[in-house]
Formats: structure tokens, sequence, C-alpha cells
């Protein structure tokens, strides 16, 4: 069995609602988020997809999956980061984002990076 400590990805969110891009008498909502993942193991690895459930306040879910994140597959070595931001947009003020990022580490096993659920909020909206 592969000792998992090997295999390590620490990843942060920051979020940001984009009242410029939203108009909510439409029912659109612009969020944007901005994702840090860290190898924090001992081993190299890259990201080569994600796959995201993004659940509005009315249980609507999207699916996404895709290549990379923002266009590109990075690389990751022990003690490496790589930052991106991205976007979404919901038909309410208030949602949830969580999904895995599909790793590959130098060794040749696949394995998920899991994002824990994050909230998507409008300011003012939550109490």
């Amino acid at each position: 069995m592969a000792d998992i400590r090997k295999k390590h990805i620490t990843i942060n969110v920051q979020t940001a609602y984009l009242p410029e891009q939203s108009d909510p008498d439409e029912e659109r909502y612009v969020f944007a988020y901005t994702i840090t993942i860290s190898n924090t193991g001992t081993v190299a690895a890259q990201l080569v997809s994600r796959h995201w459930l993004i659940t509005d306040a009315e249980d609507r879910v999207q699916e996404v999956r895709g290549l990379g994140v923002v266009g590109e597959q990075p690389l990751l070595k022990p003690g490496e980061a790589f930052e991106y931001t991205s976007g979404t947009a919901l038909n309410t003020p208030v949602g949830t984002m969580r999904g895995t990022y599909q790793m590959i580490a130098e060794d040749g096993e696949h394995f998920d990076a899991e994002v824990p659920a994050f909230v998507l909020a409008m300011p003012r909206t939550l109490h």
C-alpha cells in the first residue's frame, strides 16, 4: 500500500462576489474564486483534470469536468504551489462548490485531490 503522505495536496480557496458582472434582477450572480494548490507531499504530481459540483440555493447542480485548470496542467514538485482564478455564475445569491482534481504522481499513480465544499455568497446574504 502506498504511503499517502508522499502524495499530499493542500488546497486553499478565496471567493469574491462580482457585482459588476451580476444582475440580480435577472437572477444572475457571478462569483470569482482563487484557488491555491500546494504540493505538501514528497512526490511531484501533475494536475490533469478537474471535476466540480456547483450547487445553488435551490439545490440545482451544475457538473463541470475538463482538462486542467485555466488551460494549464501544472506539475507541482514538493513544496511548490500553483494559484489561479476562475469564476462561475449562479441563479441564486448563495451557493456552494466542491470537487476534485485528478492528479498523476511522478511514480505513475493516479489519485484525486479533494476540494472541500466552499460557499459562494453575495455580501449581506448570510448571517
